[in-house]
């Protein structure tokens, strides 16, 4: 069983957490866009309150550990390691009560490349608890703008997690992918499910406009979020998140799945 001093340790060791690579210019930028209500930061999410930059910055502090001095305006972002561990119980505290209540589970990411194997751990023990995986909407079409214009893409799912692939590709399970933001895929898997009979999700599990997207819209999410993804814990202050995990998203894969078994061995669901 990995302990919390380990895990705490593994975080730094592997730049999820303490100085991480995710730049402080980037951060900074982000909360300008979403303080100015750009859809590209809000991922879906349709803030409640008045959010200007400072608040934003002040948040940040509160939730991440990010500095919130607005003359530090370059170099590596940070996230306190303690704040990650506090977030991530609470995160294995939902996961442990959806099991508990088999609860239909939706998971999805937009970092295909780099949390696949994080959610699908997670699907994996969900599905021997009792809960029902849903994949929805398998080979949907979804038209995501991007900078260089709209990417006409297919819904498809690896081990019970969506992703999405530029369509007509496909590759091997746990590869390919595309990058996204946007809250247009689970909009479009919980459109699909309010078309089958069956229940609708009791939890999403994902990041990006995965949460975002399902907490706007009154159900439970959870996921990860990096210093440069305040909407989550901007939905997560409002009450519209559940849970928004600080950590650095974009590190090699094979760094998350401590945290994974970390999780389960918390929501009881290790085998």
């Amino acid at each position: 069983m990995l302990g919390t001093g380990a895990l705490r340790a593994h975080l730094i060791e592997a730049r999820l957490a303490g100085t991480i690579a995710t730049r402080r210019e980037k951060s900074l930028a982000r909360y300008r866009l979403f303080a100015a209500r750009d859809p590209r930061a809000l991922l879906g999410l349709d803030p409640e309150g008045d959010w200007p930059v400072g608040e934003v910055l002040r948040l940040m502090g509160q939730k991440c550990g990010v500095s919130v001095d607005l003359a530090h305006t370059s170099g590596p972002d940070e996230i306190d390691p303690d704040r990650t561990l506090a977030a991530l119980d609470r995160f294995a505290e939902r996961v442990g009560e959806a099991a508990g209540r088999r609860a239909p589970v939706l998971i999805g990411t937009g970092h295909p490349h780099r949390l696949v194997g994080f959610y699908a751990a997670l699907a994996d023990a969900l599905s021997a608890a009792g809960c029902p995986v849903l994949t929805p909407a398998y080979g949907a079409r979804v038209d995501i703008a991007t900078r260089f214009g709209v990417r006409t893409c297919t819904l498809d799912y690896v081990r019970g997690v969506a992703v999405m692939r530029e369509t007509g590709v496909r590759g091997a399970p746990g590869t390919g992918g595309v990058h996204t933001h946007s809250p247009l895929p689970v909009r479009t898997a919980l459109a699909a499910l309010g078309g089958l009979a069956g229940p609708p999700p009791g939890l999403v599990i994902g990041d990006h406009g995965w949460v975002c997207g399902a907490g706007q819209l009154g159900i439970e999410a959870i996921g990860p979020a990096d210093a440069d993804d305040p909407a989550l814990f901007v939905g997560e202050a409002e009450g519209r998140v559940s849970v928004a995990v600080p950590l650095d998203d974009g590190v090699p894969s094979a760094h998350y799945q401590p945290l994974a078994r970390y999780v389960l061995n918390r929501a009881y669901l290790s085998r």
